[in-house]
């Protein structure tokens, strides 16, 4: 198989070009070079949003190009029409923030989207962005060649929004730790690899159409992540579960600040932490065990002196210190 990814030097961009590689696909990847390209591909660039930016596109064909674009949609509709014509298929890895808030617990992908979003507008804002894109995708290669990944929490070396990355550093560092409980809350996300051997996986199968793209709701539970992150890190810091009403009274906020949770019982936790995937888990979505994603993770950041990339388009996540102090002073 042939693979143009546009991107494949982060995250889930990378994972994709590393699985694809194991599989012995011959890719091609094109960006601004502002990251080495993993051994073994053809490395393109090209500059997206600069004019001539797809230049290093005009030649050549493939089986399928995967897209993790996260900004204006137009760079997608441009991307899309220049290719439609050679290559196979366009998986666009998407958001389950496409769907209209609040998306009720048990959300599959018949559920209501945004609205207002178009497939040649500037960026807007995340949710209409990334279904801008969606729409982009479809309409150059048709609802038959094309592939919406409208994916949840990811996690999994390479992360480069700081979710997991936060929690093991905190957790390194030792003492009481704030756990926001309950302890038996269930999480939904995706380790990225996971979603790289689905995406392949889907290409070869040529699949259409969109797919959440998540673990099934109870894979893990908050506590089994945070006591999987003590374990790995071997150093002995001691989880405080804390009740949700306490936290919120505190002022903390769930998601940023303390990542990965949302309090139990709202609108929140139905949208992040439980929709129907189903259809992905039906396709071939294969969910390794949370204790997997955790220590590679770890073994990841160690290997890069411990301190993970951050995305400049994206906030850093975490709790300050002397709040937690507080809390748990408190």
């Amino acid at each position: 198989m042939r693979l143009l990814v546009l991107g494949g030097t982060e995250f889930a961009g990378r994972a994709v070009v590393e699985a694809a590689l194991g599989r012995g696909w011959e890719v091609t990847v094109l960006n601004r070079g502002r990251h080495p390209a993993p051994a073994g591909v053809r490395a393109l660039r090209g500059d997206r949003t600069a004019p001539g930016g797809l230049a290093a596109l005009a030649e050549g064909t493939w089986d399928v190009v995967v897209d993790t674009w996260s900004a204006a949609p137009r760079v997608v509709h441009e991307s899309a029409r220049l290719l439609r014509d050679r290559a196979g298929r366009y998986v666009y890895v998407s958001t389950r923030s496409v769907y209209s808030w609040p998306a009720p617990a048990g959300h599959d992908e018949s559920a209501a989207l945004v609205e207002g979003a178009e497939p040649d507008a500037d960026s807007t804002d995340y949710a209409r962005d990334k279904r801008g894109a969606e729409i982009a995708a479809v309409e150059a290669f048709g609802a038959d060649r094309s592939v919406l990944v409208r994916a949840g929490l990811i996690l999994g070396p390479y992360e480069n929004i700081g979710r997991l990355p936060w929690w093991l550093g905190r957790i390194a560092r030792g003492g009481p730790v704030l756990a926001p409980g309950p302890r038996e809350l269930p999480l939904q996300y995706v380790d990225v690899r996971d979603m790289a051997e689905w995406i392949l996986g889907a290409a070869e199968r040529e699949l259409s159409g969109p797919y959440n793209m998540t673990s099934p709701q109870g894979h893990a539970t908050m506590g089994e992540l945070l006591e999987t992150c003590v374990r790995v890190t071997g150093t002995g810091a001691e989880l405080r579960w804390t009740d949700p009403k306490v936290i919120l009274d505190a002022g903390i906020e769930p998601w940023t600040q303390l990542p990965v949770w949302v309090p139990p019982g709202g609108d929140m936790h139905d949208f992040l932490h439980a929709g129907d995937v189903s259809r992905a888990v039906g396709t071939g979505l294969v969910c390794r065990p949370v204790s997997e994603t955790v220590a590679d993770t770890w073994g990841w950041l160690q290997g890069i002196g411990g301190t993970a990339p951050q995305r400049v388009d994206r906030p850093p996540v975490g709790l300050d210190p002397v709040v937690e102090a507080k809390v748990l002073g408190g």
